[in-house]
C-alpha cells in the first residue's frame, strides 16, 4: 500500500483530505507545517505528498525545497493544494520540485484524477 503525507495548518483540511483519499489505497498520514512534515519524511519518506502552500512554522514552498535535498527526496510525488492562484506562485512550485497542482476547494475526483495523472492510482 503506498504512502501519502497530507501537510496542512489546517485540521479540518487534512480531515477533509483524508475522508477523500482514504477509499483511494493509501495508508495516510499527516503534519500540521512544513517543519513537521520534514521530520515525517526523515523517518519514512511516503511516496506522495498532497502540500499546503501557507503554513506557520515553515510554508510548502520552503518544505519542497529542503524536501528534493534529502537523500530520498526527490522521489514523493508532490502535490501542491493551495488557493494560490497566481502563474507565478505555480511556476515556483513546478520549478521547486512539485508534480502538480491543486485548487482549494477540491473535490475527491479532482484529487483522483491528479493522482492518476501523475501515476499514483
Amino acid at each position: 500500500m503506498k504512502h501519502i503525507l497530507i501537510v496542512d495548518d489546517s485540521s479540518v483540511i487534512r480531515k477533509v483530505a483524508r475522508r477523500m483519499i482514504e477509499g483511494m489505497q493509501f495508508e495516510i498520514t499527516e503534519a500540521e507545517n512544513g517543519q513537521t512534515a520534514l521530520e515525517a519524511c526523515h523517518d519514512r519518506m511516503p511516496d506522495a505528498i498532497l502540500l499546503d502552500w501557507n503554513m506557520p512554522v515553515m510554508d510548502g514552498l520552503q518544505f519542497l525545497r529542503e524536501l528534493r535535498r534529502m537523500p530520498e527526496g526527490a522521489s514523493p510525488k508532490v502535490v501542491f493544494c493551495t488557493t494560490e492562484n497566481d502563474v507565478a506562485h505555480i511556476a515556483r512550485a513546478i520549478h521547486a520540485g512539485a508534480d502538480e497542482y491543486i485548487m482549494k476547494p477540491f473535490d475527491r475526483q479532482i484529487v483522483q484524477s491528479k493522482f492518476q495523472e501523475i501515476g499514483l492510482c
